[in-house]
């Protein structure tokens, strides 16, 4: 426990000092909605303002960006000796990964604050109780650990830090495949299938659902499930990864 708190504190102080990689998780995903809503969303119709349609595919985006900024962490420390300092001691691989994606949760909630608050000034009304919110934010949460720590993992894998970005692109791809920006329906029929299978398209309907009052159906469960398994093999991934590596 000492080692892993130890790991967290070092890993959000880099996050606090690095200042552009906090305002790219920031502002990229700002840009794209704002894109989106005021280009794109007077041409797409979903049956409902835009806005409110979008926001919680950009939240989503959010934690893409996010965990690429961890694949690229780990990578410039696995690479820059920074590991082999800490080999002959007893730390645990879950410790040094934890404290990279423990940064990156504190990243991501600094995040989808700022962007939901834009989202309120750009006429987002959600009609969530309380409770919609805590459940939204849960999964949300499930979501980025997940991600956060497959990009660790990611990260161990790489030789650096542009191998890094490079590998976590997949991430950053997967909600344009998504029901995020539009839905699945009007999409060609092969990517309506890949769209309407991957992990992303439960989540953000649930999230939507729990958001805005739109219909759930079996993305309540779906989704949910999508997240926790992918955080399972995500965190089993990254450990294995880092084991591998450091035992060259």
């Amino acid at each position: 426990m000492s080692a892993t708190m130890t790991m967290v504190d070092r890993s959000v102080r880099l996050t606090r000092r690095n200042v552009e990689t906090m305002l790219m998780s920031v502002v990229l995903p700002l840009l794209m909605m704002a894109l989106y809503v005021y280009v794109f969303g007077g041409a797409i119709d979903t049956g409902t303002a835009y806005v409110t349609y979008v926001v919680p595919g950009t939240i989503l985006l959010c934690a893409g960006y996010g965990a690429a900024s961890t694949a690229m962490a780990v990578a410039d420390d696995m690479n820059s000796g920074m590991i082999d300092r800490l080999r002959s001691m007893p730390v645990r691989a879950s410790a040094v990964l934890t404290g990279h994606v423990a940064a990156s949760v504190a990243r991501n909630a600094v995040a989808t604050t700022v962007v939901v608050g834009a989202a309120l000034a750009m006429g987002f009304r959600p009609t969530a109780s309380a409770l919609d919110w805590l459940l939204a934010a849960g999964l949300v949460l499930l979501y980025v650990l997940a991600l956060s720590w497959l990009a660790a993992g990611l990260g161990t894998l790489a030789r650096s830090v542009e191998s890094a970005s490079a590998l976590s692109f997949v991430m950053l791809f997967l909600p344009y495949l998504s029901s995020a920006f539009v839905p699945t329906e009007t999409m060609p029929a092969v990517l309506r299938a890949i769209g309407d299978n991957q992990p992303v398209t439960p989540i953000i309907e649930t999230v939507r659902g729990l958001l805005t009052g739109t219909p759930i159906g079996s993305a309540g469960w779906i989704g949910p499930v999508w997240a926790v398994g992918l955080l399972v093999v995500s965190f089993a991934f990254s450990v294995w990864c880092y084991r591998r590596r450091t035992r060259r």
